[in-house]
């Protein structure tokens, strides 16, 4: 596997900001590890060109270096940061959101008869890192070349975005991202109760409703939801809360009683406590802490949010 090429390109072009390839892919550096930061991961490829990344959902722990990939197959509320990142040595990285509508369209296809597929009524996990195969790698590679083609990109852009969705369909984690495109599929219901969740995530929520939401019974649901989530619902909406809150209060850390309350919290105290079990730190002194920092690039992400 060559990365060396995928270094100097992603080095070459993304050294100030972010940079997009088409409406799916974008290529970013970070200069700094620093502390943790909070988000969704959305769904996607992402490649790690140099550097490595740790990423945290619930309980588990991921960590994905130079040469590997990380798939993620449904929005999850995670911390990360980058590790020993700096100016001289960048972690660099590539991501891909992958698209169901795109994913339904290429399993279709004849060929995609012989492609892995999860079993009858399992959950695959939202998050899988694994090595990235030479094609994978090759594929990516193609797809930056084509910010030095600015006249062919939006011909040839969707070109290797489609290969790169097959690539991954029948790579090793092809049974979990397929479920993407199956609109019955486990995996697609799941994500129905997580986008449900984050619309409503101020409102009580009570597993039964969701479990009928999802045409499941209340255990499967919850067995089915903490297979690919890493968390139960109950936790999942906290992780929601506590990262809506961390926004407001970046805007306005005057009210912490008032964001405890919008965000669905009845009493301030445990929002304190929650929030700083959370972050590592009190509401206010947070806030104060993350405007001292605004500006800082440490978080930012090579599947261009954070913290992916």
């Amino acid at each position: 596997m060559e990365l060396d090429e995928l270094r100097e390109l992603i080095g070459r072009h993304a050294r100030a900001a972010d940079v997009r390839i088409g409406d799916s892919a974008v290529i970013s550096a970070a200069t700094r590890s620093g502390p943790p930061e909070f988000s969704m991961t959305g769904t996607m490829v992402v490649l790690l060109a140099q550097g490595a990344k740790r990423l945290a959902v619930g309980d588990q722990v991921h960590v994905y270096g130079a040469g590997q990939s990380l798939v993620t197959s449904v929005e999850l509320p995670a911390s990360g940061h980058f590790i020993d990142a700096s100016r001289e040595t960048p972690a660099l990285g590539f991501a891909l959101t992958l698209k169901p509508a795109l994913i339904a369209d290429l399993l279709l296809h004849p060929a995609a008869a012989g492609l892995p597929r999860a079993q009858v009524g399992a959950a695959p996990p939202g998050i899988m890192v694994d090595d990235a195969p030479g094609d994978l790698v090759d594929a990516i590679t193609r797809m930056v070349r084509l910010l030095d083609r600015p006249r062919d990109l939006p011909v040839l852009a969707p070109l290797v975005e489609r290969e790169l969705t097959w690539l991954v369909l029948r790579g090793p984690r092809g049974a979990a991202v397929s479920q993407l495109g199956l609109a019955d599929s486990r995996l697609s219901r799941i994500a129905h109760a997580v986008r449900w969740l984050r619309e409503r995530y101020a409102e009580p929520v009570r597993v039964d409703e969701l479990a009928r939401m999802t045409r499941m019974s209340p255990s499967a649901f919850h067995r089915s939801f903490q297979a690919v989530t890493a968390l139960s619902p109950i936790q999942f909406q906290k992780q929601l809360r506590l990262q809506e809150a961390r926004v407001r209060l970046l805007a306005d850390h005057r009210d912490v009683a008032g964001i405890a309350h919008a965000v669905g919290y009845e009493s301030p105290s445990q929002f304190s406590r929650d929030y700083k079990r959370r972050f590592g730190a009190a509401p206010l002194h947070d806030a104060l802490r993350l405007n001292a920092g605004r500006g800082d690039d440490a978080a930012r992400s090579p599947a261009g949010r954070r913290p992916r």
